[in-house]
C-alpha cells in the first residue's frame, strides 16, 4: 500500500471518527477521489483499533471509574456502575442492526448519492437540535431512557454520511443536554460500538483467511490513534466556547459539492 494512502486513510479515520461529520462517509470517498483501490479490511480494522485506544486514553478517568463501579457490583461508585450499564444497554440496538446490515450486502449503502443526501439531511437535524435545544442537563442527568434513545439513533449511522457521532450528539441536544455532555456521552458510547464493529470485521478476516497485520496496518493504527486524540481535544475545546455550526456548514458544503459532481458526471 503506498505510503501516501496509509497517511491519508489514517488521517481521515482519525480526524473524522469522533467529529460529527461521518468517518465511514469520508472513507468511502477515498478510493473515488484518489483513483486508488479500496484499502482493504485489514487496514479498516487497524484504523478502528487506533481510534479505539485513542478514546480509551482520552476518557481514561471516566472509564476507570465506570470499570471500578461495575467490578464492585455497585458497592463503590454506584452511579458509575449504573452509567456503565446504560452504555452497554444503549449499544445493543446498533450492534444487532450492524450484524444484519453487514451480511445483507445492501449496495445503496456505498452509493455516493446516498452519502451526499444524508450529509445534507443530518447536518440540518444537528443544526436544528443545537439551535433550538436547551442546554440544561449534564452527565449527572443521563437516565436509562435518554441513554436508550441516544443509542437507538446510532442505527441511522449505518447509512454513510449520517455520522454516528453526529446522530448521537443531535439526539443528546434534542433531549436538552449541553454540548460538552453531548460530545462526552457520544465518545463514551463509541467504545462498545467501535469494539463491536472491530470484532465483526476481524471475525470476517479470520474466516476468509485474510488477516495479515504487517507494518502498513501498524502504522495506520498508530497514526489513526494520534489523529483521533488530537481531534477529540480540538472538538472539546471548540464546543466549550462555540456551537456545532462549523460542522453543519462543512457537511452542507460537502453534500452540495458531491451532488454537483454527480450531476456533472464527475463521480458516480
Amino acid at each position: 500500500m503506498p505510503i501516501f494512502m496509509i497517511i491519508l486513510v489514517a488521517l481521515v479515520q482519525g480526524v473524522t471518527e469522533f467529529l460529527p461529520i461521518s468517518s465511514s462517509g469520508h472513507l468511502v470517498l477515498i478510493p473515488v477521489l484518489t483513483d486508488q483501490p479500496y484499502q482493504g479490511r485489514t487496514i479498516d480494522v487497524a484504523a478502528h483499533v487506533g481510534t479505539f485506544f485513542a478514546v480509551l486514553f482520552f476518557l481514561r478517568a471516566d472509564i476507570t471509574r465506570i470499570i471500578i463501579g461495575i467490578l464492585s457490583f455497585g458497592k463503590h461508585n454506584p452511579n458509575d456502575a449504573r452509567f456503565g450499564l446504560m452504555l452497554m444497554a444503549a449499544t445493543i440496538p446498533v450492534i444487532g442492526a450492524g450484524f444484519y446490515v453487514n451480511y445483507a450486502n445492501w449496495n445503496w449503502l456505498t452509493m455516493i448519492e446516498t452519502l451526499a443526501w444524508s450529509n445534507l439531511l443530518f447536518a440540518m437535524l444537528l443544526w436544528g437540535a443545537d439551535r433550538y435545544g436547551v442546554a440544561l442537563k449534564n452527565m449527572d442527568d443521563v437516565r436509562f431512557s435518554s441513554a436508550i434513545f441516544i443509542g437507538l439513533t446510532q442505527i441511522c449511522a449505518l447509512i454513510p454520511g449520517a455520522s454516528r457521532s453526529g446522530v448521537t450528539m443531535t439526539a443528546a441536544r434534542m433531549l436538552g443536554f449541553d454540548r460538552i455532555t453531548a460530545a462526552r456521552f457520544s465518545l463514551l458510547l463509541s467504545l462498545p460500538t467501535i469494539a463491536g464493529a472491530g470484532i465483526l470485521k476481524t471475525h470476517d478476516l479470520i474466516k476468509d483467511g485474510d488477516l495479515a497485520l504487517g507494518s502498513d496496518a501498524a502504522l495506520v493504527a498508530l497514526l489513526s490513534g494520534l489523529m483521533a486524540f488530537l481531534a477529540m481535544r480540538a472538538m472539546m475545546a471548540w464546543l466549550a466556547r462555540a456551537n456545532f455550526n462549523i460542522f453543519v456548514y462543512y457537511r452542507l458544503i460537502l453534500g452540495a459539492v458531491l451532488l454537483w459532481a454527480i450531476q456533472n458526471h464527475m463521480i458516480a
